[in-house]
């Protein structure tokens, strides 16, 4: 059979615009993207015409059920699927689909988290067709992306808000530019985020139980060899994990996913794969997919893919790489500086728009992307610390510079670069570098928010971007439309806002102790290190007016958002304190007592043998695991009560803090002992496979 190539491949299990274009009237065709270009109402009569043409389409390429296919607040996805089969006449079925099928569904919302939003016996909630984002059949099953609220009509979901935040935007970008005498059917934000995960071999993953229940080792010694020599980043890569890839790609393509980078990321067994952009609310729906996906094809091939944060100690975490991006229907990038940035008032003032919003809500960035995970892998290797900072390179710097002395630009000129090689093409060396270490930096014609965790859903952090730079435009709108001089007033508003806001501006190394110091205690920017720290300020009175008076979140929906976070930290590290525990008591005191069995048992024999050998390595191995042993399961007990005593807590944010400040330090203590212990054991009686096996086995 003839192996499709990758035109005929990409989009093959997606009801895109192209099978709609081919499949509908064109009076249906033209209403529907009325509805998504415009957020036009729909009407039924076109739903049922959709609906029909979308289950013939899903039938042709052997689907047999339907899904209404969210994403609650677990940060997973949900599906209940039901067939298209209904009863005929004559004892067999038809094939049915109707639009108000399509448009509503009704799934149990008793079970997935509200934050106080629903009592558990009030089970109603409905699920609402977005048609913004296509449909497409997964594992026989059409899959129709929707929203998903309860019955009082409060947002259960990522994507209801994330797309009010884009309407947010939408509506005062469209002000904006109106005032520059551009008339725009829309603005909406771009995303293309880059996804870091590890692959390890399947086997060894299923004999580590801190893996199998929460995603990362919570014990386990350095090997030799970690990431010191660079020599995994960009490497070769091998052929078990090309033959992931490879299918990776081909179920990604069929699903319309823009799949375009691959590579070796820095920490071996580590890896990376980029998309091309997509609308924000696409992207989203893409990137858990994705997920998913990753997860599935490593299982195929005998390998298991890692999404944690930091799932090893003393080697990289894997993060997301938000690019992020604003543009208007007929495709001109507002974050696209041109050839003369300093010229591009346009520019400048989107640019603007974005510095106030992170410095003004660098709480809210810094709590869109907080997670029990994210907080081990913020501020060390290679991951952007807690503070929210902005990194704009040398031009633009040198540009708001001149703008707030008020002084003309000068420019830089290009500079050719020479590589002392005649064959080699000269080539123009870039007007900025990239700084690594920067959370927030803008990377030519977007900014790429890199604090984002490696198996959050992206739309927690876009909605908080979305929402500020909203707000920030907002306020320009306000006050240049009321202006009498145009140009006179958006100089001042430009200049006015570089001055205010250039303390979150940095460019330099976002590692250093003396920026630390610098941020919090010069320039005043906050440090919020933990998930405990950050997620209460969802509810400071400024962060809640944005986001209630931009229509993203009401007051309920947010309260609901602030539990249910701060209840999945304390949840997730509640069962990595059990696990921690459970695998010290059965398994690794177990395994040093048999050890130093062994060892007492060598010495003696030898001992007996001669009473002039001195058996140094059996005694002073066997003395320190011994003490180790009573240091173990001191510990051990320490944490123990630090868990048991998590049921007094009466309020969620006083059990993070006990999370936080008790249970998280004892966990990190044990585990210097265990690890210890490891070192001394004999590699046959330790009862796991080691960092070294479990990072370079696949290779």
């Amino acid at each position: 059979m003839k192996k499709q190539s990758v035109p005929e491949l990409f989009g093959s299990m997606v009801f895109d615009d192209r099978e709609m274009r081919a499949r509908l009237s064109a009076d249906v065709y033209r209403s529907l993207r009325k509805t998504i270009d415009e957020n036009a109402d729909l009407e039924e009569s076109i739903a049922d015409a959709v609906a029909e043409e979308m289950r013939d389409w899903a039938v042709e390429r052997g689907a047999t059920h339907f899904t209404h296919w969210f994403q609650p607040l677990t940060g997973v996805t949900a599906e209940k699927h039901d067939s298209f089969i209904t009863p005929s006449p004559d004892g067999g079925v038809i094939m049915e689909f109707s639009g108000k099928e399509l448009i509503k569904g009704e799934p149990d919302a008793s079970s997935f988290p509200s934050g106080g939003l629903r009592a558990t016996f009030e089970a109603r909630g409905y699920t609402a067709w977005d048609p913004t984002s296509y449909a497409f059949i997964k594992d026989h099953t059409l899959c129709i992306p929707t929203a998903f609220c309860s019955y009082a009509g409060d947002a259960l979901d990522k994507k209801t808000p994330l797309l009010r935040s884009m309407e947010a935007l939408n509506r005062q970008a469209k002000r904006v530019l109106k005032l520059f005498g551009k008339e725009v059917k829309y603005v909406r934000t771009s995303v293309g985020p880059e996804q870091e995960y590890f692959l390890i071999d399947r086997k060894m993953f299923e004999k580590r139980p801190d893996l199998v229940y929460t995603g990362r080792t919570l014990f386990g010694a350095m090997p030799p060899k970690g990431q010191e020599l660079d020599d995994h980043y960009f490497g070769a890569i091998k052929p078990r994990v090309i033959a992931f890839m490879e299918e990776l790609n081909e179920e990604l393509w069929k699903l319309g996913i823009l799949a375009k980078t691959e590579h070796n990321e820095v920490a071996p067994a580590q890896h990376e794969l980029a998309p091309i952009y997509a609308t924000t609310n696409a992207a989203t729906d893409s990137n858990q997919l994705t997920m998913e996906i990753m997860q599935k094809v490593a299982s195929k091939h005998g390998l298991a893919c890692l999404l944690h944060e930091k799932p090893f100690a003393g080697v990289n975490g894997s993060g997301k790489h938000n690019n992020w991006s604003m543009a208007t229907d007929e495709g001109a990038n507002l974050l696209s500086p041109g050839e003369t940035p300093h010229e591009n008032a346009q520019f400048l003032l989107f640019l603007c728009a974005v510095i106030q919003a992170v410095d003004d809500y660098q709480d809210l960035l810094r709590l869109s992307v907080a997670t029990a995970g994210n907080d081990h892998r913020l501020g060390a290797n290679e991951a952007p610390p807690a503070i929210i900072s902005v990194f704009l390179g040398d031009e633009l710097t040198g540009i708001l510079d001149a703008i707030k002395n008020d002084k003309p630009y000068e420019g830089t000129e290009k500079v050719t670069m020479k590589l002392g090689v005649h064959s080699l093409p000269r080539f123009s060396r870039d007007t900025t570098d990239r700084n690594r270490t920067s959370p927030f930096a803008f990377t030519g014609n977007k900014f790429e928010f890199r604090s984002l965790g490696s198996s959050n859903s992206i739309a927690c952090c876009n909605i908080m971007l979305n929402a500020a730079v909203a707000e920030s435009l907002r306020q320009y709108a306000d006050r240049l439309e009321k202006a009498k001089n145009f140009e006179d007033e958006l100089h001042d508003l430009i200049r006015e806002t570089i001055s205010q806001h250039e303390r979150i501006l940095f460019n330099g190394n976002g590692y250093g102790e003396e920026w630390v110091k610098e941020a919090t205690e010069v320039r005043g920017l906050s440090n919020l290190k933990t998930t405990a720290d950050a997620m209460p300020h969802l509810l400071d009175p400024k962060n809640m007016e944005i986001l209630m008076s931009h229509k993203i979140f009401s007051e309920s929906e947010l309260h609901s958002r602030c539990e249910i976070m701060l209840e999945n930290y304390c949840k997730s590290v509640n069962i990595e304190g059990h696990t921690m525990v459970d695998m010290v008591r059965k398994n690794y005191l177990p395994a040093i007592e048999e050890n130093l069995y062994s060892l007492a048992k060598t010495t003696s024999l030898m001992k007996s043998v001669s009473e002039h050998v001195k058996c140094n390595y059996e005694i002073t191995t066997m003395e320190r695991l011994s003490e180790l042993t009573d240091v173990i399961l001191e510990k051990t007990e320490a944490l123990e009560e630090a868990l048991e005593a998590l049921k007094e807590c009466t309020d969620i944010i006083g059990t993070s803090e006990a999370v936080r400040d008790h249970v998280l330090p004892k966990m990190e203590d044990l585990r210097k002992y265990v690890d210890e212990a490891e070192m001394l054991s004999s590699e046959k009686y330790w009862p796991f496979p080691s960092y070294g096996k479990l990072l370079f086995s696949v290779y």
